[in-house]
């Protein structure tokens, strides 16, 4: 399993924008959440860094809704050659997840390129006016690495957005598996190489 590190996207880029399709159908903007927080998580099915976070990460996003941040998971894989990462795999992932979230499909990819986004899970945080303030991991939990998962450093960064606080700029990358691009579609900020 090839570990891939966060781009790690320059803090106060302004979110993209996005209009992509939830697994029930609907179709989800960035401008739905205009004055709200926003986190942005690159993710999916099968991969097992996310898999390893996927309980935990439903509750973090139950708690945090509840507080007025808003969420959406992005899965960007290559659907035709890794279809349990596709809509209608996505469907069933959210549901037996709990998942509380939009969870988006992104099949260009553009998007992915548009947030530099490089690994699953790789998440992107963006204050009301939707300047991104966090990028990187959810916590140091990785699979087999003894730690528990927590969600330690989204929440520190979430708590403080909220509280209308500044974010630490002590930030770590995630760690996960690469977006799985489409042949010969791999962004040039991308290089492939392992990380840590």
């Amino acid at each position: 399993m090839v570990k891939t590190a966060s781009t790690m996207l320059s803090l106060g880029t302004q979110a993209p924008n996005f209009s992509l399709v939830n697994v029930d159908g609907n179709a989800v903007s960035r401008t739905d959440f205009t004055g709200k927080p926003l986190l942005v998580v690159f993710m999916c099915n099968h991969c097992p860094f996310v898999v390893h976070i996927r309980r935990t990460l439903q509750e973090f996003a139950a708690e945090y809704q509840a507080k007025g941040l808003a969420i959406v998971g992005i899965s960007s894989n290559d659907a035709a050659v890794f279809p349990q990462d596709g809509p209608d795999q996505m469907k069933h992932e959210a549901r037996m997840a709990g998942y509380t979230f939009p969870y988006l499909f992104d099949g260009t990819q553009e998007v992915a390129k548009a947030y530099h986004a490089a690994c699953t899970p790789d998440f992107f945080l963006f204050d009301r006016d939707h300047g991104l303030v966090y990028r990187g991991q959810f916590d140091s939990s990785r699979p087999g690495n003894g730690l528990p998962v927590t969600g330690q450093d989204s929440r520190a960064a979430a708590d403080a957005v909220l509280a209308g606080k500044p974010v630490s700029d002590e930030q770590r990358p995630s760690i996960g598996c690469n977006i799985k691009w489409r042949a010969g579609g791999e962004p040039e900020y991308f290089t492939g190489v392992s990380a840590v």
